[in-house]
């Protein structure tokens, strides 16, 4: 046995102390037992940190304690750095831009990759022009959102540099670059945002040719021929010159998949992420929505319709949401329960069964790709396909080549390679797209295919998407603990003969509201500013046109000039012109714009009926009857468009056109500088979908 006195040496090395020479036995004792405990806990620790399997939640550290990467990481010798950035309202520019990171990573080992979420890039904004100066080569995959608008990720980064394009000068000379944009040609302003052209004037250098996707036909075609065009340019770039007359490897993506965890519902319980937060430091967007009550539903149209327009209102109260007039909210729906069953059996999966999702192996590595964050977990399937999948919209060619790969049948996959391939773009084109087959469609002609969940949820279903809505109410007196929605039911056949449903519509349309039963319908909803917003100076005219429910955020706007008008503000002219299609039918709110008239919040109300009459009339025709008064009054005022961008907005676009022709007597070109000129002095503003 040890003396006391190696004893006591051995407890002062451990503590870091120097105990006396004539330390008692009582000291001593307490001193071992303080160190046996301390010894015990470490262990125990170590054990616990080191234990595998165990599905321990992360910590999660707030961005402004993080160190910037790009200080921390250099470059290995001989390796050549590359960033591809992207801006993304539905994921599938961040997809591509992880897509094309992984395909850099494998085509050139010289390349340092790494993908950036423009929203990430700089904590503040005067950090952009330093670090953009550090950029030697990199990409942008950039969706053009709503009416030529930047998407929310990239709309801070956008501002910043078109802003501040002429203070900078020539500024970007190392930078060499290329852009791919994501958009949709059936829209006015298409690929608006990745056609910016301030990147040459800042002296940055173009790689590659503007590629330019349409949703409207195979967007994902669009990208693999853009990427053929790239690859001779990174050649040049990223290969060394003893293989530089190899040929490069064929490269073939790797379909995603997640690491599935299942769990025994017995032990373990599904958590809801979408809980309240009453407190300052809540902060509610589309990564951390806010569950909320529905309180109110009612119908607007008249029975005698045969359509159907929904006023639902959320409750706010007690979460700490706060929006303006003029806000949009974004409002996560669930698929209906017969869109979730039909799913379950194409699976061939029970829909009670409780998993998770895992971005890693079992042993803590990475598994690479392109994978999304997962959902949130452990959850059911029921739950998973109600809540994350978007199950109803055609499926890219993507998910075709993931549900290829799981086919069991020969003929089945053949049919579905051929479909994802670049050679079956045409039929493709017809087959799916132009038939508006849903994911759940094409799953059911090919019901041999059968890919695991992991798979189903990283490479087949996309994650289904928050629907946007022009809010239509003011907080100012009239609902600062409502927000309120004005939602048409998406309700059709398609070219297949299947009955559409719209996901959001639909929840709406069946939705229980909080005056009917305390179990009523609640969903995870954000707010997304917005710059449709009356002029600060409230006696300035305002034209507002909101046919249907573009009426939205008219109905807010109206709102608030009645608070102000009883607060004693002077309110200037404002002229809203409405459309539905017959008043016995869908003339929605129509007591509360005839109260406003009377009231005093708006001056003239001008409605078009589009089925009343032996000749259609429409918005644009009342313009037209009231040319010159509209144009004396948008000529000192603000003009508002809100509704459908396909058409009606175009329409009265070209109406506007018109009027500026004849009321100024001047050309064409001059008439659409003029025109042009409202818009980027912010005096003509639209809202349109």
């Amino acid at each position: 046995m040890a003396s006391n006195s190696d004893l006591v040496r051995a407890v002062e090395s451990l503590l870091g102390v120097s105990l006396a020479d004539s330390v008692s036995d009582s000291l001593l004792l307490i001193a071992t037992t303080s160190a046996a405990v301390i010894i015990g806990l470490l262990v125990f620790l170590w054990k616990k940190s080191s234990g595998r399997g165990r599905e321990v939640k992360p910590v999660i550290v707030p961005k402004s304690l993080l160190k910037d990467e790009d200080d921390e990481v250099d470059v290995a010798a001989g390796k050549t750095k590359v960033t591809v950035f992207f801006g993304t309202q539905t994921g599938t520019a961040e997809g591509f831009a992880k897509a094309l990171t992984e395909e850099i990573k494998a085509r050139y080992e010289k390349a340092a990759v790494k993908v950036v979420d423009l929203d990430d890039y700089a904590a503040d904004d005067d950090q952009y022009e330093e670090k953009l100066k550090k950029e030697t080569l990199a990409f942008f995959m950039l969706a053009t959102y709503g009416d030529g608008e930047p998407t929310d990720n990239a709309a801070r980064f956008y501002k910043w540099f078109t802003e501040g394009k002429d203070e900078r000068g020539t500024w970007l000379q190392q930078l060499t670059y290329g852009v791919f944009g994501l958009g949709n040609r059936q829209y006015e302003h298409f690929n608006k945002i990745s056609s910016y052209r301030a990147v040459f004037a800042a002296g940055a250098k173009r790689l590659v040719t503007l590629g330019l996707g349409d949703d409207d036909q195979s967007i994902e075609d669009d990208f693999s021929a853009w990427k053929e065009t790239l690859w001779p340019e990174l050649d040049q770039l990223l290969r060394d010159e003893d293989d530089a007359n190899t040929v490069s490897t064929p490269y073939t993506a790797a379909i995603l998949e997640y690491r599935v965890v299942n769990h025994d519902p017995t032990v373990t319980s599904s958590d809801d992420n979408h809980i309240n937060m009453a407190n300052g430091n809540a902060v509610f967007d589309i990564h951390h929505p806010c569950r909320v009550n529905v309180a109110v539903q009612r119908e607007l149209h008249k029975p005698e319709s045969d359509r159907s327009c929904i006023h639902l209102e959320f409750d706010i109260s007690g979460t700490g949401i706060t929006y303006e007039t003029g806000d949009h909210v974004g409002v996560y729906a669930e698929n209906c329960d017969e869109t979730v069953e039909e799913a379950g059996k194409l699976l061939g999966q029970n829909l009670d069964l409780l998993f998770s999702l895992h971005t890693d192996k079992e042993d803590g590595t990475s598994l690479g790709g392109s994978l999304l964050p997962p959902f949130p977990g452990p959850c059911t399937l029921r739950t998973a396909l109600a809540r994350y999948a978007d199950l109803l919209n055609p499926p890219r060619k993507a998910a075709l080549a993931a549900l290829a790969a799981h086919a069991s049948e020969p003929s089945e996959a053949e049919r579905l390679k051929f479909l994802s391939s670049p050679q079956g773009k045409d039929e493709y084109s017809k087959w799916v797209v132009g038939s508006q087959r849903s994911l759940l469609e094409v799953m059911a002609e090919f019901p041999s295919a059968k890919p695991p969940l992991g798979v189903f949820f990283a490479a087949v279903a996309p994650r289904l998407q928050p629907r946007y809505y022009s809010i239509s109410s003011s907080p100012r007196l009239f609902a600062p603990q409502r927000v309120h929605v004005t939602c048409a039911l998406v309700h059709g056949p398609t070219p297949t003969g299947r009955i559409h449903k719209g996901v959001c519509s639909t929840w709406m349309k069946h939705a229980i509201p909080l005056e009917k039963s305390r179990d009523c319908s609640w969903a995870p909803i954000f707010i997304r500013p917005s710059n449709f917003k009356l002029p600060v100076d409230h006696s300035i005219p305002i034209i507002m046109v909101g046919p249907g429910t573009g009426l939205a955020p008219f109905r807010g706007f109206l709102q608030e000039r009645f608070a102000l008008k009883e607060d004693g503000v002077q309110l200037g002219p404002a002229l809203l012109f409405f459309g539905c299609r017959n008043r016995r039918m869908d003339f929605i709110y129509e007591d509360e714009l005839k109260n406003f008239v009377e009231q005093g919040s708006v001056s003239e109300l001008i409605v078009a009926f589009s089925r009343e009459g032996s000749e259609k009339e429409y918005v644009q025709h009342k313009m037209m009857d009231k040319a010159a008064h509209l144009w004396s009054l948008i000529s000192q005022g603000y003009l508002y468009v809100c509704g459908d961008a396909k058409g009606m907005a175009r329409d009265v676009h070209r109406t506007l056109h018109t009027i500026v022709q004849q009321q100024e007597n001047v050309d064409s070109s001059k008439a659409e500088a003029i025109v042009k000129k409202l818009q980027m002095d912010g005096r003509y503003l639209r809202d349109v979908w």
